[in-house]
């Protein structure tokens, strides 16, 4: 029986969202398979995460595919990109923890992707008066994944419902990021 990859990585993502510290044999608990299994697939818990890595990355980009980032006005496309990635959040927050993936000449090209297209997101509404200047596109971009990440972790411990993610993390982060008349 082939071992199906999607689903032992969907496994430890939702194991590992919730729990960061599990073993690789929670890990291969959670995705019903044995421990040697998964070794043999994932070499360790590096070559795991780099695999979830890639997961989230392509969630992210099909997200940002979706929302149509370049469609009507920026702050529209920045609530229609938190509602398509809410369901990646708690991977992306349980990477956010992982720092080993921003370190040098191991980064993944993707994150720099994302970055781009993303801070192209916030260029594009600074340029059409949307949002503030003084805000530089990579300290919007990182602002929201930061808030991602942290309303994944918020509504994973049950603190804040899970319709409510969309709008929490888009109205806080344009909140502060708007253009406001002078008075």
């Amino acid at each position: 029986m082939a071992l199906d990859r999607d689903h032992v990585l969907r496994s430890a993502a939702a194991l590992l969202t919730r729990r960061s510290t599990a073993t690789m044999d929670e890990v291969a608990k959670a995705a019903g398979i044995s421990r040697a299994t998964l070794h043999r697939h994932f070499a360790g818990r590096d070559a795991l995460v780099r695999a979830l890595e890639a997961l989230g990355i392509a969630e992210c980009e099909a997200a940002l595919d979706r929302a149509r980032p370049e469609e009507g006005s920026a702050a529209d496309a920045v609530r229609r990109l938190v509602r398509e990635i809410e369901p990646a959040a708690g991977l992306l927050a349980f990477l956010y923890g992982e720092s080993q993936l921003w370190e040098g000449e191991r980064q993944n090209d993707g994150w720099q992707r994302l970055d781009a297209r993303i801070g192209a997101l916030f260029q594009r509404g600074q340029q059409n008066g949307e949002f503030r200047i003084d805000l530089t596109p990579v300290w919007l971009t990182e602002a929201l994944y930061g808030l991602i990440a942290s309303g994944a972790w918020a509504t994973l411990d049950g603190r804040v419902a899970a319709r409510d993610f969309p709008t929490m993390i888009a109205e806080l982060l344009l909140g502060g990021s708007l253009r406001r008349e002078e008075p």
